[in-house]
């Protein structure tokens, strides 16, 4: 009898992958007590599939088209305070968004911050004042109330490099008690080399999960330095660095990037698109670098990284961001969620159980 397959919901924190092979003899020597606590023994939980999805794209057309097998959660980016009350922006393609994922058991979180908040002086001051013990209280309820309010399943903070000040622990850990009273997620984007040590070690236990941003290394803010910007081997360093500061390994979520950073002829200040890249360039989603020269994860690195998540334990994939995927078979995301949901066999070798003497 040969055992394998899938257990659980097909969505959900709690779902499993049981892929146990046992041989008749097993089952007739053992017995099926023993067969079921091998079957327990080798359930793993499904690793997290976490996309992000910028809201100034046409929100209700993307979210026709998601393929909401493949994710877990989805975190819309990006809302911030629009005053110094700290009232939040609200963009109204949110919704539909929220909606279909919804029906799809998808979770759909609100990212809050992101590059404007670091880059954007007086918003990077906004969020100083409000963090600040004097207003945090009341700006953290405005944001619980916020999650609520628009059915969010959660919050992501996305507060990064010049924008994470002393005051930042604090802060998460009044807003992780606010939001987990109401049964609310608190997650966060966090990067090693750009504000992560700035991060206390006492805000990661407040955190669902850690999307780890690990990309970046290069890019058009380092014109001289062309290469590859998200290595196999930065986001091995990026996961150790966060695991070495206490984050659990199933709160550790490896960020993966769905674009490239152009050098030489094909500089520009902004991404390329992993789309863009393979539909200009034949055969680019096998390999990493394309025309003279940008540098992107094609389909065998991204295999490699998912099979990393799997083989070291981690609590998922994060994907910065969905909208820039190809289709079809060229898709990261299909990659992704193939690599993530291959059976895992796993050969059992119990322990004889002692022969009983006597009645």
């Amino acid at each position: 009898m040969r055992l394998a397959g899938q257990i659980g919901s097909r969505r959900g924190e709690l779902s499993l992958r049981i892929f146990p092979v046992f041989s008749p003899s097993l089952l007739f020597h053992y017995g099926l007590g023993a067969a079921v606590a091998l079957l327990c023994a080798t359930a793993v939980a499904r690793p997290k599939v976490v996309a992000y999805v910028p809201n100034w794209i046409d929100l209700p057309a993307f979210a026709a088209s998601i393929d909401y097998t493949k994710v877990t959660h989805l975190n819309i980016a990006f809302e911030n305070p629009t005053d110094a009350r700290g009232d939040l922006s609200f963009k109204p393609g949110n919704a539909a968004l929220v909606a279909k994922a919804h029906r799809h058991g998808v979770k759909v979180l609100v990212s809050i911050g992101g590059g404007a908040a670091a880059n954007d002086a007086a918003l990077k001051l906004r969020y100083f004042a409000l963090i600040k013990p004097a207003n945090r209280s009341r700006f953290v309820a405005k944001l619980a109330d916020y999650v609520s309010r628009h059915g969010f399943d959660g919050l992501d903070l996305d507060l990064e490099g010049p924008a994470i000040n002393g005051d930042y622990g604090g802060f998460v850990g009044e807003l992780a008690m606010a939001l987990h009273r109401r049964g609310k997620l608190l997650t966060a984007a966090l990067s090693r080399g750009y504000g992560g040590a700035k991060v206390p070690v006492s805000a990661l236990r407040h955190f669902d999960f850690v999307n780890i941003m690990a990309y970046d290394e290069t890019g058009p803010f380092a014109p001289t330095r062309p290469g590859q910007h998200a290595s196999l081997q930065f986001a091995r360093d990026n996961v150790a660095y966060w695991i070495g500061r206490g984050l659990p390994k199933a709160k550790a979520v490896l960020g993966v990037p769905f674009y490239g950073y152009g050098f030489g002829a094909a500089f520009q200040k902004r991404g390329y698109p992993y789309a863009q890249i393979v539909e200009r360039h034949r055969n680019a989603e096998n390999a990493d670098q394309a025309g003279n020269t940008i540098w992107y994860n094609g389909i065998p690195t991204i295999q490699a990284k998912a099979r990393f998540v799997s083989d070291q334990g981690l609590g998922g994939i994060m994907i910065w961001s969905l909208d820039q995927d190809a289709s079809g078979e060229r898709s990261l995301l299909s990659a992704i969620h193939a690599q993530l949901n291959r059976p895992l066999v796993r050969r059992a070798s119990p322990q004889r159980p002692a022969t009983r003497h006597g009645p």
